[in-house]
């Protein structure tokens, strides 16, 4: 049999498999590293997170990806070179992190990467008739594999494309797995470059899990800071938003999209929600004279309205707690927004529920390849939710 065959059947028969999740969002912060260790799987999954990091991308970096990020006509050898020089660079951030752990990489069973998403296309988005829902993420595996030593699952997103849905959000079924308590309904409120959420009913009904895109969640305000103040990624602590006051017909503009009136489940991305967004907004609201710290009080009340709105819309007077994670959940002015359009609402985080905020998107990467790996098929019925029945990952294997 091929030895590395042999070492994936290995892995699959082990009681513990250690595995490196990966998540590389689109505010390009960094690499999300996150150590962790499984046994079981399905509703008996247990995972303990031994070690995390957040690997930051130097600005080089940034610009690379930049040049063919979310763009609809890109230059086609530089997307070629890119799937292979992130796929590499990728690895080479993970073997500095062994290193840096103590660990090596034979004591590591599976690495499950994200890739870098270069471009989201819902069929709700790119209305071209005749063809599917597209996404795209790059950062090959196979290179990832060569240059750690470790077998590789990557590619998640297009099996749940390939049964029916759109790619996103996958954190569903990580979320089931790993949060779901009998008793509670929870809402595990994601806010990334966008913001999505997953809904985990109390009764445990899989019929009755819900998760889709909201709107933007830093997208926006990350991509206006960097025109308005160069050297600066993101609005750290909400500095330059608190200066300001939102505008309502700035914000009622941005929210006077198709995408907020789709039926639920549904995803985005910055395809379109973007900068050339915000000047179209501008200009039908007659809002072109705000200062920086107007328009960005403005995005701000944007993104805790475009996340709200769909909370109550969805779930239609149950009762639930929420539970914060991603890059957004540190901009305390989003939250400030949130507790007051949510009166009443229990927020907290998931450090409460024994994960890390900020490593949760990679620890749910992990758990999906767990699940590729051991898992039976979760069956989430013909419900609403449009939830795919299935596995994800694909296998690339060391030289």
């Amino acid at each position: 049999m091929n030895k590395g065959l042999s070492n994936l059947f290995e892995v699959v028969k082990k009681d513990k498999r250690v595995i490196i999740g990966l998540m590389s969002g689109t505010s390009l912060d960094g690499l999300d590293i996150a150590l962790c260790e499984f046994t079981g799987h399905g509703t008996q999954t247990r995972m303990a997170l031994r070690e995390f990091a957040t690997m930051p991308y130097d600005n080089a970096f940034k610009q690379e990806v930049k040049a063919i990020f979310s763009k609809r006509q890109v230059d086609l050898e530089k997307v070629c070179l890119m799937n292979a020089y992130i796929g590499t660079f990728h690895a080479n951030l993970i073997n500095s992190c062994l290193q840096k752990w103590g660990i090596t990489s034979s004591e590591v069973d599976i690495i499950a990467s994200h890739g870098q998403t270069i471009y989201h296309a819902p069929a709700s988005l790119h209305m071209i008739e005749g063809m599917p829902n597209a996404t795209l993420q790059i950062g090959d595996g196979d290179h990832i594999a060569v240059k750690t030593g470790i077998i590789t699952l990557s590619d998640f997103r297009q099996k749940h494309i390939a049964a029916g849905g759109e790619g996103a959000p996958l954190a569903v079924y990580g979320d089931y797995l790993l949060f779901s308590e009998e008793g509670q309904n929870r809402i595990m409120l994601n806010i990334g470059g966008i913001a999505n959420f997953t809904f985990l009913p109390g009764d445990l009904d899989t019929t009755r899990i819900f998760s889709t895109d909201v709107g933007p969640g830093n997208t926006l305000m990350d991509a206006y800071i960097q025109t308005q103040f160069p050297g600066k990624y993101y609005d750290a602590d909400s500095a330059i938003a608190m200066q300001g006051k939102y505008n309502p017909e700035l914000v009622a503009a941005l929210l006077d999209d198709p995408f907020f009136s789709y039926d639920f489940p549904k995803t985005t991305g910055p395809e379109l929600f973007n900068l050339a967004y915000l000047e179209q907004a501008q200009l039908r609201s007659d809002t072109t004279h705000l200062s920086a710290e107007d328009v960005m009080a403005s995005l701000n009340r944007f993104s805790a309205l475009g996340i709200c709105d769909a909370i109550t819309r969805s779930l239609k007077g149950e009762k639930f707690e929420i539970f914060l994670s991603g890059g957004g959940m540190h901009n305390p002015l989003l939250i400030r927004n949130i507790k007051e359009l949510l009166p009443g609402a229990v927020i907290r985080d998931t450090a409460e529920l024994g994960v890390s905020p900020d490593a949760k998107e990679a620890v749910l990467f992990a758990t999906l390849a767990n699940e590729c790996l051991v898992g039976n098929r979760i069956d989430f019925g013909p419900g609403q939710s449009r939830v795919p029945s299935v596995h994800m990952g694909k296998i690339s294997l060391p030289a």
